[in-house]
């Protein structure tokens, strides 16, 4: 991690931004954090970056082992610049590449392994720092930030999730098809949800958000709009 002034602690604060592919999470989570002036995780990123080192090394989704090897020497880290964070896997910038369509359907099937899923827990929890943090991904609520205090689940529908996952690899030149990116999303929202380990579930005490019919900053306000309010709560309860 970048700012190794910040101080690692279990006390610092944390917003959990969890839901499935496609709903937002990740450009709400960037503006969140920046506005709060807190650290990012994006877990999302995690696992896309243990898929690329994968595909790069040419391992298969179901090598459990030697995932998990893989894992324990990832060199990861997130750099804030003037274009927004950045994603580092061995220091070098690996934004474009993690957003291909190989890599995202790898990530999803690597993430639904119970001992990937353990081996990159203590690397999530390290990104825990004051002021504050916001992490983005899929069980961020109910797994790795349990006792966070404040916790929001950002869901969309399929259709409109697959239009943005669409219009967004046509802006980097991909060549895609609306219908495979569809039967793709609901086939990793399966997953997702049915995995043994991790499903994506909202938590218990989270606040759904559907952004199917929201624009971004829409979804930010209502966002720190919870934050302030439940942080205001506590001072009255303190």
């Amino acid at each position: 991690m970048s700012d190794e002034s910040a101080a690692v602690g279990d006390d610092a604060p944390v917003l959990t931004i969890d839901g499935p592919s496609g709903a937002g999470k990740g450009a709400v989570s960037a503006r969140v954090a920046e506005a709060l002036g807190w650290h990012l995780l994006d877990s999302g990123a995690v696992y896309r970056a243990v898929a690329l080192a994968a595909v790069d090394a040419g391992l298969d989704a179901d090598d459990e082992a030697a995932l998990v090897e893989l894992c324990e020497g990832l060199e990861l880290d997130f750099a804030r610049g003037e274009g927004g964070v950045s994603v580092l896997l061995a220091g070098k910038p690996v934004d474009q590449r993690l957003r291909s369509e190989e890599v995202s359907v790898m990530a999803s099937q690597v993430a639904a392994l119970p001992r990937v899923r353990s081996a990159l827990l203590d690397l999530q929890r390290r990104f825990r720092r004051a002021p504050g943090l916001v992490a983005d991904g899929r069980d961020m609520g109910t797994v790795v930030f349990t006792d966070a205090p404040y916790k929001v689940f950002l869901e969309a529908s399929v259709e409109e999730r697959a239009n943005r996952r669409y219009k967004q690899l046509k802006e980097q030149g991909e060549s895609v098809k609306f219908l495979r990116l569809f039967r793709d999303l609901e086939e990793r929202d399966r997953r997702d949800r049915e995995r043994a380990v991790s499903p994506t579930v909202p938590a218990d005490d989270a606040v759904v958000i559907d952004s199917t019919d929201l624009g971004l900053e829409q979804v930010v306000d209502q966002v720190l709009a919870l934050v302030r309010q439940r942080s205001g709560s506590e001072k009255t309860k303190s």
